[in-house]
């Protein structure tokens, strides 16, 4: 019998965990209808230990980009803090209006720059929230673009927080009043009597820390393709097969193309869909805040198992004269899920595919799960149902597939160091 080359057993140790917590968020009948989004590196932490730009960044990246924004809220709102960096322009908002309230944190120094950052954001169409308000300070300014005011009610003087509302009601009307900190069945009930909207605080519930299991992106592959997003003759082709060269940074593409409009029906099935879909300008974004979120994050990763098993199934759709890039695609998501060890189908649940991309990648169905089936059980020695499973295909061509997305996976490895 011939003897053909056998894949290499399966690692896991090009993972890391990401964390988010959510707050909860009521309304008067007591029903959720919001949760505020924030930043934790640990399950058991209380506060975030990030510079704040930092956190805000690994915020954004988290909830849109590995858990997904509807895994984290549902169909209700998330409030989002950001500081100035944000506001003004020098980091980017990577994601479209009606997708999150951006909460202007009270730390926040309102200057002109900001002023004219906030009124931009608004103008937009994104929803403003004033965060620990109190009047007499720089953030009056940010008043006539205010959706939503936050404030503080526990440890607060009764008096005090009752004018803060009237002003409030008198100077913006139709604004949302949201009491905030409310420690005890006092607080509660003294924002009820003032008229609150909205409620949050430990009384109602506290931070709920949620983690995730994802992959570790090449920070120079993410440099490289910010690179290539500022040169003025950049082309699709040259930008998919970057991203298509690291799992981890083409899986976080994939999620964040919920993010590129609201209500998107487009079902995806390749990389090349999604940038389309994305758009270079919100790709250049997504890029930045990643590349900020990750400074603090672990190292580079193997991510072989996801890379060779992509170019392999690639390679075996372009014999069979399949989408290639589709091919790929049903490869490397089906790394990614191994990598991670979890379930296809709960992978494929947080990214917009394709059904013939989905039926392929949960249950080998179709042309391209027959292909995938080949793959995996080459990788598993059962060599007879590898050709069986693609019949049109001898074990020599299966090999000699194998083979050259090994060697193009150490090849784009040793590009990315």
């Amino acid at each position: 019998m011939q003897s053909v080359p056998a894949p290499p057993p399966p690692v896991a140790d090009g993972t890391w965990t990401t964390y988010v917590a959510r707050q909860p968020i009521v309304n008067r009948a007591g029903r959720l209808v919001a949760y505020e989004l924030l930043f934790r590196d640990a399950p058991g932490a209380t506060v975030a230990t990030e510079r704040a730009a930092e956190a805000t960044s690994r915020v954004l990246v988290n909830t849109f980009a590995e858990f997904g924004l509807e895994r984290l809220v549902g169909d209700r709102l998330g409030f989002v803090n950001l500081t100035a960096e944000f506001l003004v322009g020098e980091l980017p908002l990577p994601f479209a209006p009606g997708l999150a309230v951006l909460e202007v944190l009270e730390t926040v120094e309102v200057n002109d720059a900001v002023l004219v950052g906030v009124a931009s954001l608004a103008n937009q169409g994104y929803e403003i929230a004033l965060d620990d308000f109190v009047w007499g300070t720089s953030h009056d300014r940010l008043l006539p673009y205010a959706s939503y005011i936050k404030f503080e009610v526990a440890g607060i003087d009764p008096d005090v927080l009752a004018e803060r509302v009237a002003i409030a009601r008198k100077r913006r009307r139709g604004i949302t009043l949201l009491a905030e900190r409310l420690e005890t069945d006092d607080d509660y009930q003294r924002a009820r009597d003032l008229g609150f909207d909205l409620f949050q605080g430990y009384l109602l519930g506290r931070p709920e820390v949620l983690s995730a299991e994802t992959l570790a992106p090449s920070r120079a592959r993410q440099l490289e393709l910010l690179g290539l997003l500022t040169s003025p003759d950049v082309d699709l082709p040259t930008l998919s097969a970057v991203i298509t060269a690291d799992p981890g940074l083409a899986l976080r593409i994939l999620r964040a193309t919920n993010s590129a409009s609201v209500g998107l029906k487009r079902r995806i099935a390749s990389i090349q869909d999604a940038v389309v879909i994305m758009g270079l300008e919100r790709l250049r974004q997504w890029l930045a805040v990643m590349i900020v979120s990750d400074l603090s994050q672990a190292g580079e990763a193997d991510l072989s198992i996801p890379m060779v098993r992509g170019r392999w199934c690639q390679n075996l759709a372009k014999q069979a004269a399949l989408p290639a890039d589709v091919g790929f695609t049903v490869g490397l998501l089906s790394g990614v899920a191994d990598l991670l060890g979890v379930d296809a189908a709960e992978l494929a649940e947080r990214i917009p595919l394709t059904d013939e991309v989905a039926a392929a990648l949960i249950d080998q169905k179709g042309e391209l799960g027959a292909v995938l089936t080949a793959v995996r059980a080459y990788e598993a020695g059962e060599m007879a149902m590898a050709t069986a499973a693609k019949g049109s295909l001898s074990m020599a061509e299966l090999a000699k597939s194998y083979l050259e997305a090994i060697g193009w996976q150490v090849s784009t490895a040793a590009a990315m160091r």
